[in-house]
């Protein structure tokens, strides 16, 4: 049964029969169908289809004799056997009988053509109609199914063409990927890996300085605008010269094979001409931009083995430009000692998160003596790190590297909470002891460390005046208002607060009456020569004398000898702290009490008599 909407398309009826055309249209008509088109000869055949050109599939069949005037229906079954867009016009024939005569032509199973003697019967005609329409709608469906196909398998073909494209390009830019940039260095590698390099190869890693700052400000598409200009400067600036590849958001290599580093060089500033000559327009804002660059050579001198050490030594340089005031170019260099204190900072990384893992971290105590009875007033925690074989490592080999990527605050964090931890585990008999804990010189950015502390405490119910903390005079000064607001926090918590290497920032007494703080520690470069320098016993008392007016108790660090113990006590000097108290162990000293007056009773005519206790 067709569907109603076949049933609304148009039948052409070519006949010069009238009684022919009542015949066809009225058993037509009894079967639902009623929009209908005549014509007596070819011509008005063509004219009928022209008028449906923008929409063909309009017609659904056109039945026409045989002997129609003017017409060719061999040649009209050509024209209109498929039209554009896969548009089908089926022809019922009608014929004085289906004897093969001179104009027939041979037909395919699927073409949409159907003979009909023309003394058909009612039924014979009603199931012509509707096979050739049922016919025309299947294989309209089929045509659009391998057009979709065909469509389908362009678009992967596109797609697949995309995917190979973007595998060594970069999509926003068309410039080549990191992957193709280290592809094309293999080459070179390669090629040169059974020679000496004749000639030099360099890399420059180009960096846009503070390009996240316009995403923040501008927002991303402005910044991917910005990129797009300024990779159009800097080819123009390069004449084609080199391989130009996007190797992360606003970073560039450039590739310059057979190049010297003078010539690189000369680059690098045509680069940076033409980034200072540009400005980038959004609305009434005009930015300036520039870049730092760094520049790798490849050469016979260098050993080389993998694409991936180049970029990373140019990767180098350029954050040393960056380090060093940007908008500049550097070279790299392995003796450099700022490049050799980034290898460092990249070699310490993974050993200091590997340490939090394996629990290799752990925790020395040094005695800090009262200078006036020889009691043990407290000890200072000290962290130290366990490396391979047992070895013991100084917190001056990880610490500055800690610092400078950013694993600084979980160090404190741990030095913290293991501290009060081992306070909290003492027996009662040790109830008395307190520590010193040292925060480093960023400690107060971090604002976990204060709640930190505070739980800690109640969780554990250590007294809060049995621990100090130490932050360094210089640390302390160069954030002023943060440090003096946490000092002020934490020591509302009950616990003490000493300023460490006091003297060593020289300006120390206009920031010490600011700084509340319990304890001065005197920096060890005025106590280690104390013994021989009097310009350092005069500094020793001043501090000494206006800590106490402000009072402040004074700690003497890197005591070592009795002679020395003797002028900071006849200075006044509170505490002190050295080797010859003790060194730092993981255990507290047997002894409460430092016999002092002993001590100096055996002090050498040169003050450097060495006293030894356990």
């Amino acid at each position: 049964m067709l569907f109603n909407s076949r049933k609304q398309e148009i039948i052409i009826i070519a006949e010069t029969n009238a009684s022919s055309i009542a015949r066809i249209t009225e058993e037509l008509q009894s079967k639902g169908f009623c929009n209908f088109k005549f014509g007596v000869n070819g011509a008005e055949i063509y004219k009928i289809i022209r008028e449906y050109y923008e929409n063909p599939e309009a017609i659904g069949l056109i039945i026409i004799s045989n002997d129609l005037p003017d017409c060719q229906i061999k040649d009209l079954y050509k024209s209109f056997s498929q039209w554009d867009g896969g548009v089908f016009i089926p022809l019922l024939i009608l014929k004085k009988d289906l004897a093969p005569d001179s104009d027939d032509w041979q037909l395919d199973s699927q073409d949409l053509v159907y003979q009909l003697k023309r003394d058909y019967s009612s039924i014979e005609l009603q199931m012509a109609v509707n096979f050739l329409i049922c016919l025309k709608s299947e294989k309209y469906l089929r045509y659009k199914q391998q057009e979709r196909l065909l469509t389908e398998l362009s678009e992967r073909k596109l797609v697949d063409a995309k995917l190979k494209y973007l595998v060594g390009h970069d999509e926003l830019t068309g410039l080549l990927n990191r992957s193709s940039l280290e592809q094309h260095i293999q080459l070179t590698l390669n090629r040169n890996s059974s020679r000496n390099f004749s000639q030099d190869s360099v890399l420059l890693f180009i960096d846009l300085d503070r390009f996240s700052l316009l995403n923040e400000l501008e927002g991303f598409d402005v910044g991917d605008r910005l990129l797009i200009d300024v990779i159009g400067l800097i080819r123009n600036a390069l004449n084609n010269v080199g391989l130009l590849a996007r190797i992360d958001s606003d970073k560039f290599g450039l590739y310059l094979e057979n190049c010297t580093v003078s010539q690189a060089e000369n680059w690098s500033k045509n680069i940076r001409t033409a980034l200072d000559n540009f400005r980038f327009v959004i609305g009434t804002v005009a930015y300036n931009i520039t870049a730092s660059i760094g520049l790798s050579s490849l050469n016979s001198a260098k050993s080389i083995v993998h694409p991936r050490e180049l970029i990373f030594q140019a990767h180098q340089a350029c954050c040393m430009a960056k380090t060093n005031g940007r908008n500049m170019i550097w070279k790299y260099d392995n003796e450099d000692t700022a490049i050799r204190e980034r290898h460092r900072d990249i070699y310490w990384v993974p050993i200091i998160r590997e340490a939090f893992l394996n629990k290799s971290f752990f925790l020395l105590f040094q005695p800090v003596i009262n200078l006036t009875d020889g009691n043990i007033s407290h000890y200072e925690v000290l962290i130290r790190l366990r490396g391979e074989n047992g070895a013991v490592i100084c917190p001056g080999e990880f610490i500055p590297a800690a610092e400078r990527m950013g694993l600084i605050h979980g160090i404190d964090s741990w030095v913290v909470e293991n501290a009060i931890d081992y306070l909290a585990a003492l027996p009662v008999e040790l109830s008395h002891i307190a520590l010193a804990i040292n925060l480093s010189s960023v400690a107060f950015q971090d604002e976990s460390l204060l709640p930190m502390i505070k739980q800690k405490l109640e969780m554990t119910s250590v007294r809060a005046e049995r621990i100090t903390f130490e932050i360094t005079e210089t640390a302390a000064i160069d954030n002023f208002k943060q440090s003096r607001s946490m000092i002020y926090q934490i020591r509302a918590l009950g616990c003490h607060f000493a300023l460490d290497d006091f003297g060593a920032g020289f300006c120390s007494f206009n920031y010490l009456k600011k700084f509340p703080v319990d304890y001065v520690k005197i920096d060890g470069q005025f106590i280690q020569n104390l013994t021989n320098d009097e310009t350092d016993q005069v500094l020793v008392q001043s501090m000494h004398q206006i800590a106490k007016k402000l009072g402040k108790k004074t700690i003497a660090e890197f005591v070592d000898c009795p002679k020395t113990i003797k002028i900071l006590r006849e200075i006044g000097v509170n505490y002190g702290q050295g080797y010859i108290f003790g060194k730092p162990s993981e255990q507290f000293l047997k002894q409460n009490t430092f016999q002092i007056n002993d001590v100096l009773q055996r002090v050498d005519i040169n003050g450097l008599h060495e006293v030894r206790w356990s």
